[in-house]
């Protein structure tokens, strides 16, 4: 007599893509203990079944590009990333670990940061990498986490926010500190050179340090040193980033690969290019990118050139006061306004000192202040950190770069929600939209990919990133991640104008093997895991 097993979830008839490229089939899928341990046709009972006739059925996406660092901490239910069918964020991105190592100037920086949010902080960040992973672990989140180790926040830590290289001493203790962090469970090492204090780096400081993620076997993620021509121009960054790949070996993502302002228009053939050729020689370098012409980032990033930011904000705000520096200042933020597109193209996405400000451009801003829009971008400066939106990009390049086989999907955004102290401002729709939009936009409306490939570049492609072993892939044994959506109705809904809008299209989400999403119900247990390990 056959023994009858009680699966924990069974998903009924759903069209199922595997995460590898393959065709799908139609078949379900059996899950006990968190794990997938059957796909075909199940007879067995179930305590909960998912009767996914008609959907598709996915490995969980993966967003290898995120700055959620603090989001779980803030609000254990920001669930932006969950109901776009994310069930797993790779945090610590373009060099900023909000969460470790923090010391000196670098705790002062992240402690500054949580007071300018309408929220009065539960928890305590003590410095040390392994207590903020241990912090999260106990606060709980809804999906999985991984991190990195942000090359500004090494640097800040022991040489503080200045424009100087560090000493051997310093380039040594910054090595021992990211040595311990990746010993502590971080998964990789992330630079962002185009801001300040990174851009103030030499390539051979950033090189002995891929060094070490590359012994370990860590990923590399970049912000590069330029994306359009601020500096060293996006080609130069390009081979600035493929240098460090080549000397140390390291495994290497180029983070939102993307051709910001006139200069850089039309690139993008040039970049993929490059990328193929280093493959080709035998490099693992590969890119991700976000299906948006707009970016966002800090106002001071985006205008202000680094000269005015060396040293930190109180240094930054000495030099705007300086009459001999002023006009200078105000050249170099006109310039980088037509690299962005101009000042009517950047609008505010989050100004927590003028929240009248928030989803106005600065061409509206200088209007309000009766000022031209170089004064009014000083002024918001001077109020504290201001988030900003850019609509730099051209659709071709964007396109281009979705299409490539080697680029994966990521937001740039974060886990937020729609109320709550993650509710404010006009953030980029990314941190709602990303994963819908790329398969409407590029399976469903463009006809640019199959939903086979879509489905690869959001979760086998980056979970290969990190050497994650049981996740990224629908197979029998893997954890069971899995996003079930509508293929015809999945869509973004998230807008500039009115970002704070869910995705739709999305059935169901399970984590784990935990039904952590359904029918428009977030589940409120935590199933997510802090992954420390690719094992984990």
């Amino acid at each position: 007599m056959k023994e009858i097993i009680m699966y924990e979830v069974v998903i009924r008839n759903g069209y199922i893509y595997d995460g590898l490229g393959s065709n799908p089939y139609i078949a379900d899928i059996a899950i006990l203990n968190g794990i997938i341990v059957a796909i075909g046709k199940i007879e067995d009972e179930a305590l909960n079944v998912i009767d996914a006739s008609g959907y598709s059925v996915s490995p969980g996406f993966i967003d290898l590009h995120t700055h959620s660092d603090l989001s779980f901490l803030i609000e254990p239910l920001a669930d932006s990333k969950l109901r776009q069918g994310c069930t797993f964020e790779l945090i610590g991105n373009c060099g900023r670990s909000d969460g470790g190592p923090l010391l000196g100037e670098a705790f002062d920086l992240t402690s500054e940061r949580l007071e300018t949010l309408n929220f009065t902080p539960n928890f305590t960040l003590t410095g040390n990498y392994a207590d903020y992973l241990n912090l999260l672990e106990q606060k709980g989140t809804l999906i999985n986490i991984a991190g990195q180790i942000g090359h500004g926040t090494l640097r800040t830590s022991v040489i503080g926010s200045g424009d100087t290289n560090p000493t051997l001493d310093e380039l040594d203790n910054m090595i021992s500190l990211l040595d311990e962090c990746l010993d502590q469970g971080a998964m990789g090492f992330s630079t962002g050179l185009y801001y300040a204090p990174g851009n103030y780096s030499r390539t051979e400081e950033i090189i002995k340090l891929c060094n070490v993620a590359s012994k370990k076997n860590k990923l590399y993620s970049t912000h590069m040193r330029d994306e359009s021509d601020y500096s060293i121009g996006l080609r130069g960054a390009l081979e600035e980033t493929m240098s460090i790949a080549q000397i140390s070996g390291v495994k290497t993502q180029v983070s939102h690969l993307k051709c910001i302002g006139p200069v850089t228009w039309g690139q993008a053939d040039i970049l993929l290019s490059r990328i193929d050729e280093m493959r080709r020689g035998g490099y693992d370098v590969i890119a991700d990118q976000y299906p948006y012409t707009g970016s966002s980032t800090m106002l001071a990033g985006a205008v202000f050139p680094r000269w005015v930011q060396a040293g930190g904000r109180s240094e930054a705000l000495q030099r705007i006061e300086d009459p001999a520096l002023y006009d200078r200042l105000k050249k170099d933020i006109s310039r980088n306004f037509y690299r962005r597109g101009g000042a009517g193209a950047i609008s505010i996405a989050q100004c927590p000192d003028n929240r009248e400000f928030d989803g106005l451009n600065l061409e509206e801003i200088s209007d309000v202040m009766n000022c031209d829009p170089e004064d009014a971008a000083i002024t918001l400066f001077k109020g504290g950190t201001v988030h900003v939106i850019a609509h730099s990009l051209k659709q071709d390049d964007v396109d281009k770069i979705a299409c490539h086989p080697y680029v994966c999907v990521g937001s740039d955004g974060s886990s937020i929600r729609t109320e709550g102290p993650l509710s404010v401002g006009s953030p980029h729709p990314r941190s709602y939209g990303t994963f819908p939009r790329f398969i409407k936009q590029y399976v469903r409306e463009k006809k640019m990919l199959s939903m086979q490939e879509a489905i690869r570049k959001m979760t086998s492609l980056p979970a290969s990133r990190l050497d994650l072993k049981r996740r990224g892939s629908l197979i029998v044994n893997n954890w069971a991640d899995i996003v079930i959506f509508d293929p015809e109705k999945i869509d973004d809904k998230s807008t500039y104008a009115n970002p704070h809008q869910y995705s739709v299209g999305i059935k169901s989400v399970l984590v784990n093997g935990h039904i952590a999403y359904k029918d428009d119900i977030v589940n409120t247990e935590h199933r997510g895991k802090i992954i420390r390990d690719n094992n984990d």
